[in-house]
Formats: structure tokens, sequence, C-alpha cells
């Protein structure tokens, strides 16, 4: 897959997707680190990849637009912050929710479970 990871996260993250196999790009190798959100989002759609972050306000802005992609992936405030173990975390879990990613969705990570939310979201909040 192709992943564009937000400044929210580490660049070892960035390491770990590339060592698994996949084309992923930090947003300071992108953009600016200071880029803002509407920025990531387009750069992430135009170029076909999903956005990682711990960062909520792309869910917001997705909603607030209706907009069908990117796919997002959310890693919630009380997963644990280790870069390492947010890539295995994600790593461990791509294979149940790659076709949601394809499809246009927005992903919620936690320590247990994982909450996925197919887009667009639309003003009566179904998909």
């Amino acid at each position: 897959m192709r992943f564009l990871v937000d400044a929210s996260m580490s660049p070892v993250v960035v390491q770990e997707l590339r060592e698994a196999g996949h084309d992923a790009v930090h947003v300071g190798e992108a953009l600016r680190l200071d880029a803002p959100d509407p920025e990531i989002l387009k750069h992430a759609a135009r170029d076909g990849r999903v956005i990682v972050a711990a960062d909520t306000d792309f869910g917001d802005l997705l909603a607030s637009r209706e907009a069908a992609e990117p796919s997002v992936v959310l890693f919630h405030r009380q997963t644990g912050r280790r870069p390492r173990e947010q890539a295995a975390l994600l790593l461990a879990n791509l294979a149940s929710i790659e076709a949601d990613l394809r499809d246009g969705a927005i992903v919620v990570v936690e320590e247990r479970r994982l909450r996925v939310r197919a887009l667009p979201i639309t003003e009566s909040g179904e998909a």
C-alpha cells in the first residue's frame, strides 16, 4: 500500500512500513512539516496514499467535505505512542482493513480493536 505519514507520527513509522514492503513517505518528505491538513488531504488523494496520523482533524475534514478519499488510519490517543509499536499494530491488522482502505475509509486504531467508518460520511451519518 501507499502511505503518507503525518507529522503527528514519527518517521520511524515510515521506516517500519518501508521495511515491510510498503510505499511510505513522511509529510516532511513530500510537503512541509507544517503543511495544513487540507493540503495533506489533497496531496494524499492525488497520490493515492492512505494518511496515517494521530491527528483527529483529518476525520473531521473528510466528514465536513463528504469526501470519499483519501483513506485515513488514525491512532487513538490512548494507543501506545512508541513508533515501532504503532507500525507493528498497523501491519498486524492491515490484511483485515486493506479492502476498506482501498474503498475509502477512516480506520481508528486502538489497543484492542479497530473501528472502520466507510467514506464518504454524509450529513445523515451514512456512507
